[in-house]
């Protein structure tokens, strides 16, 4: 297998071919081996510094990347803008060539605009890794997501999967279902026809609107969030978080009724009562946990591999 990237940076699952998903997840497993010794930390990373950027609110995300930097003994900068008047353009590129004049070698960014990741791979020169652009693309969940059905599964080739509640302001979704179909997997979404794109269908994706039917059909289904800080418009998408919960969240008797066992995971955070409740979230068939804990090991895999690919070009240059 190559041992290197065919890319510089992580902006999103689109770019990756199915070879470098491979080898994240291969380098994921070592470092998984890692992360269960009792000193859960590796030189690798000693003389790179990277800084986290995150212009939106983030807990998980956040801690899974500074943790991961941490394990790699990595140099970190945090950089916190959602109180600040930063928003896009030229603003963002001097904020971070701010940053990288401390000789930053990666930057770690989290932006509600879309885009917002390439345009600032074009203009500075570090690695640059997409912790969530607007609705585009969370790279990095997709490949822990897909990682932790692999690692349950035993592998995502013919699997079906179904991705269900807001896909329209999801950039889970859309990077869940460029993961998930270049390994194989079958993809389908469902929620109410309020929350799913038009032409989502030009993805190769199948489009359901009972919750029953789509989760009769797959073999995993992937619970999301509705994205309230993301619906702004005037006129509701659906009646109410009532009416929405009846309708779409998975509870314990749905999942045990079901004709077969279905593995369920969420990206977090889970709106308990809502999606799911807290009985599907803490079931035997939930592997919630397992993506948290695999989230580390991607995020140190693609860390890792972006300082490898740079390190090779600086001894070529």
């Amino acid at each position: 297998m190559n041992r290197t990237l065919s890319v510089k940076h992580l902006l999103g699952i689109k770019d990756l071919t199915k070879e470098d998903i491979e080898l994240i997840f291969s380098q994921a497993d070592e470092f998984k081996e890692v992360l269960n010794r009792p000193i859960k930390k590796v030189p690798s990373l000693r003389d790179v510094t990277i800084a986290n950027l995150f212009f939106e609110n983030s807990t998980r995300t956040r801690l899974s990347f500074e943790l991961a930097e941490k394990r790699l003994s990595a140099d970190i900068v945090n950089f916190s803008a959602s109180t600040s008047s930063v928003k896009k353009g030229e603003t963002l590129v001097d904020t971070v060539n701010n940053i990288l004049a401390m000789k930053v070698d990666m930057v770690v960014m989290r932006h509600s605009a879309p885009g917002s990741c390439l345009f600032l791979s074009k203009h500075i020169d570090a690695a640059i890794v997409n912790a969530g652009d607007g609705t585009h693309e969370h790279p990095t969940q997709a490949l822990l997501d897909a990682y932790s059905i692999r690692e349950k599964l035993g592998s995502l080739k013919g699997k079906k999967v179904a991705i269900i509640g807001d896909i329209t302001h999801s950039r889970v979704a859309l990077s869940n279902i460029y993961c998930l179909k270049k390994l194989g997997a079958e993809v389908m979404v469902c929620g109410p026809s309020t929350m799913i794109p038009k032409h989502i269908q030009s993805l190769g994706v199948k489009v359901e609107h009972s919750l029953r039917n789509a989760l009769e059909w797959c073999d995993v289904a992937n619970m999301l969030r509705i994205q309230l800080e993301r619906q702004e418009v005037s006129v509701p998408y659906f009646p109410s978080l009532r009416e929405y919960s009846m309708q779409y969240g998975l509870t314990k008797e749905i999942l045990e009724g079901l004709s077969k066992k279905v593995v369920v995971m969420h990206p977090g955070p889970i709106n308990r009562g809502v999606e799911i409740t807290s009985e599907v979230a803490d079931h035997t068939q939930s592997i919630i946990l397992e993506q948290v804990e695999n989230g580390v090991a991607i995020r140190m895999a693609v860390i890792y591999l972006l300082a490898q690919t740079r390190r090779t070009e600086k001894e070529v240059v």
